[in-house]
């Protein structure tokens, strides 16, 4: 897969500079705050699923950005989880723990005027490596001059080696971002290729997009007892072949996404198609079953199937 759509397009690093720069960064947070949608934008590419419910990022996806002077690895982690204490929520939280480990940086996103109890747990999850706070969505900001007082008060909180105010979805202050962000990074050479943008398979993500999808198209409860597993992934000249499992908790789930007539499966699986063409390039031919695993969310087995252990 070719980056494109990138904040500064530069496609060759120099490897020989002997200040080139790279780092692992993870990026933490509460739910919902947009870490997925950040990541997006930092990358150029969609390779980590976004919608506005909690819980859409489960697993730990990474994401490549390769300027000409430093090498920004990024890792997108699920939203530490409080208030649920089931196997796939421990699993999660999990997740989120190891990808601190051995960080360059982390940047702690949080929502535009907001830091609470939630914001402070993950930050004590973040230690020995710099932070950078940032205020994501301020382009909702009805009152720009709240935004100063809301930095001085954080800033009381925790020293962070810098703050930086972001709108992820509007494309705002991203490249400020890198800038302060590649200060912190070691000099060391490229781990990656110029050109990658992920780490991740083409099965991951192709089960990723599919789960999107049902996290979009269907109502409150249901996405929360989804899962996706893809059954079979074969590339023929240039054709992807994929079949791929829905996994629900419950036969009324089941009902809910097949909807009447198949209709809504069908709707479902094709949008899934259409984003994995466009992130693979080439063809996709997408069959989609779903299959209820009764209790798969507190189960072991089941969860260490679907990647998350």
């Amino acid at each position: 897969m070719q980056p494109n759509k990138r904040i500064d397009s530069l496609p060759r690093c120099n490897v020989g500079n002997a200040s080139f720069r790279t780092g692992l960064i993870a990026i933490v947070g509460r739910p919902n705050v947009g870490k997925s949608t950040l990541l997006n934008r930092l990358v150029g590419e969609k390779i980590s699923i976004t919608s506005r419910k909690p819980q859409t990022t489960r697993y730990r996806v990474t994401g490549i950005l390769t300027h000409e002077d430093t090498q920004f690895i990024f890792a997108d982690t699920p939203g530490f989880q409080l208030e649920h204490n089931s196997a796939l929520n421990q699993a999660m939280n999990r997740c989120v723990a190891q990808s601190l480990q051995g960080v360059d940086a982390a940047l702690l996103v949080v929502d535009s005027l907001q830091f609470n109890d939630q914001d402070r747990r993950v930050l004590n999850l973040v230690s020995g490596c710099p932070k950078l706070l940032v205020i994501n969505k301020i382009d909702k900001l009805t009152d720009k001059k709240q935004l100063l007082p809301f930095i001085k008060n954080v800033s009381g909180e925790h020293r962070f080696e810098a703050i930086v105010p972001v709108s992820a979805k509007k494309n705002l202050q991203l490249k400020e971002l890198l800038q302060t962000l590649r200060e912190l990074l070691p000099e060391s050479p490229p781990i990656f290729p110029a050109d990658e943008i992920t780490d991740c398979s083409e099965r991951f993500l192709a089960a990723e997009l599919l789960r999107e999808k049902v996290f979009r198209l269907l109502g409150e409860e249901v996405p929360y007892a989804v899962s996706v597993m893809i059954d079979d992934y074969v590339l023929e000249r240039g054709l992807r072949r994929i079949r791929a499992s829905v996994i629900v908790d419950k036969s009324s789930q089941k009902a809910i996404i097949i909807g009447a007539k198949g209709e809504k499966l069908k709707t479902i699986a094709t949008q899934a198609r259409q984003d994995m063409e466009e992130l693979f390039e080439g063809k996709v031919f997408l069959k989609v079953w779903v299959k209820v695993k009764r209790g798969w969310a507190n189960n072991s087995l089941t969860l260490k199937k679907l990647g998350y252990e």
